[in-house]
């Protein structure tokens, strides 16, 4: 079972050196709940210019309380899972009710969007409290120190492994604990590739290590099978602007805006003859694109149909490409089917003549 001695090791392993990141520049809660918010399932290097424009224009939990909704949703482009910007709002306007940031475990846990791990992390980081922040990075070290062959990803298990780090969190280092665990599994006990067991402060400890199982751990419970959905999306053009509509306010993406799309794969004719039926009075269709986009739990094969129009019609909003920019949040999706989507490594096309 990890020691008190391995804490003492970890945490002068992180006061030695760490990366150095916008976030750890202090620790206000608002900035750390933010950032802790943004790096769920996104890379670090991905939320470094995000975290920063987003503290730029809305500096306080006050100030993003009272942003209109689409600002948010600009800010967020790009980074995908929509739902925690929309939840992020709900808690500001929440906190800000109440008057004061939430301080305990429980108190942040009630937040909307909040999970054990964001209540972990912001409570240890920000107030000092014994209450670990355990996500994969933090699972993938337990795993191997511990030789635990139970799987990682398993709720009931990562409970369980954060009842076991919490006597280890000791008054005062409680924030540099979190930091320094999940400091550790992102650097060193690595979750691609070989772990760099030389520079691990736990190395003499890691009963991964001395058995030569480093590879074998974490054990994973196998994931579902993403469900694939094909569509066909338009790129309706009127003079200098394109079609625009809002998705619905549940659901996958709900209230982004998006290009207009139907569900299957259809011909050139079928898709004419859809841009006809919303009287659009088309042009023969003038580009195909193929393309697929993964998201957590769905795949979508998307066949995007450029047409030019004559008619701009009420069921869109016809927007330019400088409005696009300034003011609609059209996520990556359908961006980059404009050629201006931001680069996904979870995505892939080819251009159709």
């Amino acid at each position: 079972m990890m020691k008190q001695s391995d804490i003492d090791r970890l945490l002068d392993w992180y006061a030695a050196g760490h990366r150095d990141l916008p976030w750890r520049k202090d620790r206000e809660p608002y900035h750390v709940w933010i950032s802790e918010i943004m790096l769920q399932q996104t890379r670090v290097e991905a939320v470094r210019g995000y975290y920063t424009r987003f503290l730029d224009a809305l500096p306080r939990v006050e100030d993003l309380a009272s942003a209109p909704e689409e600002l948010c949703r600009k800010l967020w482009e790009g980074l995908g899972y929509y739902s925690r910007i929309r939840n992020a709002q709900r808690a500001a306007r929440q906190i800000v009710q109440t008057g004061h940031f939430p301080e305990t475990f429980e108190e942040l846990r009630a937040l909307p969007g909040v999970g054990d791990y964001t209540a972990g992390a912001i409570a240890s980081i920000c107030f000092e409290q014994p209450t670990p922040a355990v996500d994969g990075n933090v699972l993938r070290v337990w795993a191997r120190v511990e030789a635990d062959e139970r799987p990682m990803n398993d709720a009931k298990v990562k409970k369980e492994v954060a009842r076991a780090l919490q006597p280890l969190y000791r008054p005062g280092r409680c924030g540099d604990t979190t930091q320094a665990l999940m400091e550790l599994g992102a650097t060193v006990c690595v979750p691609s590739g070989a772990p760099r067991c030389e520079s691990c402060p736990l190395r003499g400890s890691c009963r991964a290590l001395q058995d030569g199982r480093t590879a074998e751990l974490p054990v994973k419970q196998e994931k579902k099978t993403r469900r694939v959905e094909e569509m066909t999306v338009f790129l309706l053009r009127c003079g200098d602007r394109i079609a625009l509509r809002k998705r619905p306010e549940t659901g996958l993406l709900a209230e982004l805006w998006e290009l207009p799309n139907v569900p299957g794969r259809l011909s050139l004719d079928e898709a004419l003859r859809r841009a006809e039926a919303w009287e659009l009075h088309p042009d023969a269709p003038e580009r195909i694109v193929e393309e697929k986009h993964i998201f957590t739990h769905v795949e979508w094969k998307m066949r995007a149909v450029s047409i030019a129009c004559k008619s701009a019609a009420d069921a869109f909003v016809w927007v330019t490409a400088k409005e696009l920019e300034q003011g609609f949040a059209l996520p990556t999706a359908f961006r980059k089917l404009l050629g201006q989507g931001k680069t996904s490594s979870e995505s892939a096309g080819r251009s159709l003549s």
